[in-house]
C-alpha cells in the first residue's frame, strides 16, 4: 500500500512533483485544496473569508483524515496544512511524509511570477514578496521538519528535471 503526503510551502512544487511521482507510480493524486474546493463546490478564499481561518483550519483536518484513509495514493497538502492541529503527527501516523525543502530564491523566483494565481500575493511589491515569504518559513519550518523526509524540490522547472526528481523520490522513499 502507498500512502504518501507531500508538504511545503506553496510554490515548492508539491502540485507539480506530485502528479508526475503518482502517474509513475499508477495510483491517484489528490491535491488537498482542489478536494475541499470540490467538496464544498468554492474555492479556498471564500472557504477562508466565510469560516474565518480557524473553521477553515477545522475544515482542512477533516478532509486530510478523510484523504488520509484512502490507499494507493499521492496527497499534496496545503501550504499550512502540517502548522495545525495534529496534521503532521497524522500523516507521519498515516503514511511517508516528504518535505519538499526549497530555498527562499527559488520560492521567491516562482511565486513572483504567480502572484495573480496567489491572492494572498497580490500588490505585494518585490521586497514585500520576498519577505512575507521569508517570515512565513521561519514560521512553517518547524513543522514541514517533522516529516520523515526532506527532498530538494528546486528542479522542477522542465519534464527532464521533473522525471529526475520522481525517480529520485522514488529511490528516496523505496517505491
Amino acid at each position: 500500500m502507498i500512502r504518501v503526503f507531500l508538504t511545503g510551502y506553496m510554490g515548492a512544487g508539491k502540485t507539480t512533483l506530485g502528479k508526475a511521482f503518482a502517474k509513475t507510480l499508477g495510483v491517484p493524486f489528490i491535491d488537498l485544496d482542489w478536494y475541499i474546493e470540490e467538496r464544498y463546490h468554492k474555492n479556498i478564499k471564500s472557504l477562508f473569508a466565510e469560516r474565518g481561518e480557524e473553521g477553515f483550519r477545522l475544515l482542512e483536518q477533516r478532509m486530510l483524515h478523510e484523504v488520509g484513509e484512502f490507499e494507493d495514493v499521492v496527497i499534496s497538502t496545503g501550504g499550512g496544512t502540517p502548522c495545525f492541529f495534529d496534521n503532521m503527527a497524522y500523516m507521519n501516523g498515516q503514511g511517508q511524509t516528504v518535505f519538499l525543502d526549497v530555498s527562499l530564491d527559488v520560492l521567491y523566483n516562482r511565486l513572483r511570477v504567480a502572484t495573480f494565481n496567489r491572492p494572498i500575493l497580490q500588490g505585494k511589491s518585490d521586497e514585500e514578496l520576498r519577505r512575507f515569504i521569508a517570515e512565513a518559513l521561519e514560521k512553517r519550518l518547524p513543522y514541514y521538519s517533522q516529516a520523515t523526509y526532506r527532498f530538494d524540490g528546486s528542479r522542477l522547472e522542465s519534464r527532464p528535471q521533473i522525471a529526475d526528481s520522481v525517480a529520485r523520490l522514488r529511490q528516496l522513499l523505496g517505491i
